[in-house]
């Protein structure tokens, strides 16, 4: 293909058609980042699952020198941390700025690429907090329009940078953020059907902010519009390159006729240096499968073993405990059924099937109680308030402790709190009590509910319809114990930004502790239960629904009302197993008094490390419990109780698929990539954070871009990996036609199967055999030895 004249003094009034084309297919795959506050796991590659993940990973190792396959952590006999950019790699596509630091002495001087990062991620970090504050409605213009004129009157960038007539340059940029594209465009793309590789590859410079407007798209479309913030800040970072190409062409010199030669090379050379990343990560593939096939013959072996001890039977049960599906609860609900064969557990997605918003009665404020996936339909508060907290108090709390939970590594809360902030921070260190959020706080004792759709108050009728659709899909419908607890789940640390990473994804990054409360209201509703038992769902009397909390950081099970004592005994029991199990890993088990140094760990805003949180991730199992309740899963498996002989049309089963598989799909692909990449697709050293905009992201240190996925502190315990990056393994106990039918029915799913972003299997009804869902093909996957041939 002939390569487009560079000429910077091309100027056209209108955008082509081709750069529009390469806009849209730039910043259509960014995928979204969600806020501190309301952190939920994300396949950074979400919006590229349309291409197979091997190809993904190549473009991107060409792109920005993403590393998909860190050696390191597949065999777990690393000593430290690979750094992606100085692994072993072919080289990766430059962008204008990183192609001028070749030439600039970067030791002594203000290096271009960091410079330019550092610049637009200080504009955004004070534009999105005053757009996220309200203070305004932005769409891209207004993005870059606003950053234009902050940097036309920015005089320290030409002293910063030591280069007097650079700001020259900034003067003469369009005020249309599209004209700036078309210029930029012209001047700069020497091939047009490559551009939105290179568009993908300016947004990926600043990838953090990239990802938080892609978050605003996302909650967009969730309304219902089309708001896109993205196209603005490519033409940002595009206006940075347009001026810098400039301003080396004024300057003249050796330094532009290089700067151009090296240019237009490496848009010839980009086909090749694609195929040439490809042809580098064979190896890294066939030991990753081999890795994944190695795990997958170990769970085979456990889900086709028979139980050494009978399984309990038809006997009267004392206690159902229903579970998230989140790793952890494995462990829990192990050692919660050790306790008594008469204790039976589920599992389920965190947000027991309630799609709905949470709102504290007299106030304004509002937060989503499940997964990111989806819009609230329905907002509950309480049918009266408690009176405790103010709509104020509740925003002071969310965003100034939010900042002020960060204290040690906020070096500007520090200054701007004195000795009164250090006096306090003395007194939280030694005497100090994890809070809890205020408005978890409104739950403690029963609550009655108020659930609303669209303003109007959910009737008998309507809550029965719900109820009933939540408890087929629990596969709670035939056998009920006196106590049934409804458990969520949270966390417990202190001075860390990234908590709501460990409370429960399924609940948007909140606590389960709403939606178990407002599900045991309902279910405890004489009148929701008659109508249930005239549909066949009949709830004995005597059954109580009790909602609980389980605090996966210390493995302690609070429950909001009251429980017979036996149960309070089986939860402590249980919870001191869990521990024992859990100090293995977090390296306290030849302490003394393991109970106190987990609990202590949980209330040290020192401690990096306060729980695993769902590191080894890496199954998910779709069955009747009875196919694993003899099985120690060693927390690595998502749980999820399902038995297709009760689900009619297989409607449940489509749930499933479509939502917590993509669900647990986006967790494991976090851990995934915040192992194999820390650089691009982890947080960091948890250490150096600092909170930006309250609740936006983080900045390791005091600049640089915001950081995306998980600090390395909570995949790393300073000497080796502790979670093992592998694709997500799902098993489902169904019948293969429906399987496949729900696979070809929604894209999604099958572009996940299909393109290698998780493995699909199908454990048959008498445990005998897996086979493997693929390219709409099954095959034989393992057998057990004591089946018949």
């Amino acid at each position: 293909m002939q390569a487009r004249q560079l000429d910077p003094s091309i100027e056209q009034n209108r955008q082509t058609p081709e750069w529009q084309a390469a806009v849209s297919d730039a910043c259509r795959r960014i995928a979204p980042s969600w806020p501190l506050d309301q952190m939920i796991a994300v396949n950074p590659f979400w919006e590229m699952r349309d291409l197979p993940f091997s190809r993904v990973a190549s473009r991107m190792a060409a792109l920005n020198g993403t590393c998909c396959q860190n050696q390191a952590a597949l065999d777990h006999q690393g000593n430290g941390v690979v750094d992606a950019e100085t692994a072993s790699m072919p080289e990766h596509w430059q962008n204008l700025s990183a192609q001028l630091d070749r030439n600039r002495d970067t030791a002594h001087h203000v290096g271009w690429q960091d410079e330019v990062v550092h610049q637009i991620s200080q504009f955004c970090g004070d534009y999105f907090q005053r757009l996220d504050a309200g203070d305004f409605k932005a769409d891209a213009q207004d993005l870059y329009h606003s950053w234009l004129e902050m940097t036309r009157a920015d005089r320290g960038i030409a002293i910063v940078m030591e280069e007097p007539s650079l700001p020259s340059q900034f003067q003469v940029l369009p005020n249309d953020h599209e004209k700036l594209i078309t210029d930029a465009f012209n001047a700069l793309a020497a091939q047009p059907s490559y551009t939105a590789d290179y568009a993908h590859a300016l947004l990926l410079d600043i990838n953090g902010w990239s990802s938080w407007a892609a978050y605003l798209r996302w909650q967009a479309r969730l309304r219902g519009s089309e708001e896109d913030l993205l196209p603005g800040l490519l033409a940002i970072r595009l206006a940075w390159e347009l001026a810098i190409w400039r301003h080396v062409q004024h300057v003249g010199g050796a330094i532009f006729a290089e700067l151009k030669r090296d240019w237009l090379k490496q848009w010839d050379a980009w086909p090749e240096m694609q195929e040439i990343h490809e042809q580098s990560q064979t190896t890294g593939w066939h030991q990753l499968r081999e890795a994944e096939a190695a795990y997958q013959l170990q769970l085979a072996d456990k889900l086709l073993s028979k139980p050494e001890k009978p399984l309990p039977g038809d006997e009267p049960l004392k206690l159902q405990a229903a579970f998230c599906i989140d790793v952890r609860s494995e462990v829990f609900r192990r050692a919660l059924e050790a306790q008594d064969p008469a204790i039976q557990t589920l599992g389920f997605a965190g947000f027991f099937g309630l799609p709905i918003s949470y709102r504290p009665k007299g106030t304004e404020f509002s937060r989503p109680q499940l997964p990111g996936l989806l819009a609230p339909a329905l907002e509950v508060t309480e049918a009266e308030s408690s009176g405790r907290f103010s709509q104020q108090s509740l925003a002071n709390h969310t965003h100034w402790s939010q900042f002020s939970n960060a204290g040690p590594a906020s070096f500007s809360f520090i200054e701007s709190m004195g000795l009164a902030g250090l006096g306090r921070m003395v007194r939280k260190t030694f005497f100090g009590k994890s809070s809890a959020k205020p408005v978890d706080q409104l739950h403690k004792g029963h609550t009655n509910f108020e659930i609303r759709q669209n303003g109007t108050l959910l009737g008998a009728k309507e809550k029965t319809e719900l109820a009933g659709g939540i408890l087929r899909a629990m596969t709670l419908t035939d056998r009920f114990a006196p106590t049934v607890l409804l458990v969520g789940h949270g966390s417990s640390t202190r001075n860390n930004p990234h908590a709501a990473g460990l409370d429960c994804g399924a609940c948007g990054g909140q606590t389960g502790s709403v939606n178990v409360r407002v599900l045991a209201d309902m279910l405890n509703d004489k009148d929701v239960r008659a109508a249930l038992a005239e549909q066949g769902l009949s709830i004995p009397p005597e059954t109580r629904f009790v909602g609980a909390l389980h605090n996966t950081t210390t493995d302690e099970v609070e429950c909001a009302g009251e429980v017979p004592d036996d149960i309070r005994k089986f939860l402590a029991k249980a919870g001191a197993q869990a521990r024992r199990e859990r100090a293995v890993r977090l390296g306290v088990a030849s302490d003394n008094d393991v109970d106190s140094a987990i609990r202590k760990r949980s209330q040290d805003w020192s401690e990096v490390r306060p729980e695993w949180g769902l590191a080894g991730n890496a199954s998910f199992i779709v069955a009747p419990r009875s196919a694993t309740r003899h099985l120690d899963l060693g927390g690595r498996s998502f749980l999820h109780d399902y038995r297709w002989q009760n689900d009619e049309g297989f409607k449940i089963l489509e749930l499933i698929m479509t939502a917590p598989m993509v669900v647990t799909h986006w967790i494991n692909l976090q851990y995934f990539m915040s192992v194999t990449d820390n650089l691009h697709y982890g947080s960091g050293n948890k250490v150096l954070h600092n909170v930006v905009g309250g609740h936006l992201g983080v900045f390791e240190g005091n600049g640089g871009d915001l950081r995306i996925g998980l600090p390395l502190q909570s995949v790393h315990d300073g000497e080796r990996w502790v979670h093992e990056p592998l694709r997500l393994s799902v098993y489902l106990a169904a019948p293969k036609e429906a399987i496949a039918e729900i696979a070809q029915k929604h894209q999604v799913v099958q572009d996940l199967i299909d393109n290698d972003w998780l493995y699909l299997f199908r454990i048959d009804d008498e445990q005998t055999s897996i086979e493997r869902f693929y390219k709409n093909q099954w095959h034989a996957i393992a057998v057990s030895p004591t089946s018949n041939p």
